[in-house]
């Protein structure tokens, strides 16, 4: 067996004058997004011995041991040897990118590096998903526990690949005796990210679905970079739901964001969703609606059991995502630029929608005729 990287075997060496009490902890996808924010607050933590940053270019962090290489490679496990946990964060999220290229990379990813945690003797790997995998039903509970059960479907940007996550998750203790997996399920993300959730407010009008019941959750980069660390102290286990406390209803957004409704009928929103997807005029499948048709609440209680507690409420995140968006204009998922913004105008969202299926239709029947 090769001996622990030199880097962290000088962490963990007693006779180091930094060295500190607590665990050594890898963090994979350690240069941007959350993996950043999470690299340098473990790296700040006095209860952590030392952090070894994991990605395919190095990060701003100075005090993290930095290791440049793909997840996907399995010469990750010597990387690994001497860590105590790994938080996986290295994961494909852009909607621009090919859908199946995206899975790819985040299943193999995450087997890879499940696999060459087990090999290198770490004991918890900490993974994040969402709570999307939970679904949008209209019969969820409001909150839902974490043990409630994953009842979503793949037919949303990026939830396939969450589920298959946690069936590793579920699978990983079976195949590797003595590895602990946490899974952590944020409600929607918020704090410099970029997700067909987000985007709904960039629109000029926000969609509702006739008949529908949105409830909507929000969850801070900084809280669940704090619910991350509590996973990483061992301090809570398990599937972790992490969120603001409680929920808005759609008219308290409506009134919060001052952005007017344009209201639908099922038939007519999903089934134009479905068409401008098919047609490659927007990145959002009809599935994505059905997060902002239902409610999909969670209620945290593992972490608030633990100590653990939200800085911001629901009020706040949603405060802050507005001013992240602002000046950006979306229709039906599809980001506009100034010019076409400009001429879309504050009924583009509705042109978009109900003229999808006359466009089709007209395109079919001009074929027909040819």
């Amino acid at each position: 067996m090769s001996s622990p990287d030199p880097q962290v075997r000088a962490a963990r060496n007693p006779s180091t004058p930094s060295a500190l009490r607590g665990p050594v902890v890898a963090v994979t996808g350690a240069a941007t997004g959350v993996g950043a924010l999470l690299t340098e607050r473990l790296a700040a933590c006095a209860e952590i011995k030392q952090v070894v940053a994991i990605d395919e270019r190095r990060g701003e962090c100075a005090d993290a041991a930095w290791h440049i290489l793909d997840v996907r490679d399995p010469a990750i496990a010597d990387k690994l040897r001497g860590a105590d946990v790994v938080v996986h964060l290295a994961l494909d999220l852009d909607l621009g990118s090919d859908a199946a290229a995206r899975t790819a990379y985040n299943v193999r990813g995450t087997q890879t590096v499940l696999t060459a945690a087990a090999a290198a003797g770490v004991h918890r790997v900490v993974l994040c998903t969402s709570s999307m995998v939970y679904g949008a039903l209209p019969d969820n509970e409001l909150p839902l526990s974490e043990d409630a059960e994953l009842r979503a479907t793949a037919e949303a940007t990026g939830v396939g690949d969450m589920l298959e996550i946690e069936r590793l998750a579920r699978r990983a203790p079976r195949a590797h005796p003595g590895l602990n997996v946490t899974v952590v399920r944020p409600a929607v993300l918020v704090g410099g990210t970029d997700t067909a959730l987000t985007r709904y407010f960039e629109s000029p009008r926000l969609l509702v679905v006739a008949g529908s019941r949105p409830a909507w959750q929000f969850c801070h980069v900084e809280d669940l970079c704090s619910a991350l660390e509590y996973a990483v102290l061992e301090k809570v286990d398990g599937e972790l739901a992490v969120g603001c406390d409680g929920w808005l209803e759609q008219e308290e957004v409506e009134e919060l964001s001052g952005i007017r409704r344009m209201e639908l009928p099922s038939a007519v929103a999903l089934g134009a969703a479905a068409r401008l997807h098919r047609i490659g005029l927007t990145p959002s499948p009809a599935g994505d609606l059905a997060y902002t048709m239902y409610p999909w609440v969670v209620s945290g209680s593992r972490l608030h059991d633990a100590g653990w507690r939200p800085r911001w409420t629901n009020e706040e995140v949603l405060a802050e995502l507005l001013e992240e968006v602002s000046g950006r204009h979306t229709v039906a998922g599809r980001r506009l630029g100034r010019k076409d913004a400009t001429a879309a105008g504050a009924a583009g969202a509705t042109v978009a929608l109900l003229g999808a299926a006359a466009v089709v239709r007209r395109a079919r029947k001009a074929r027909r005729r040819a």
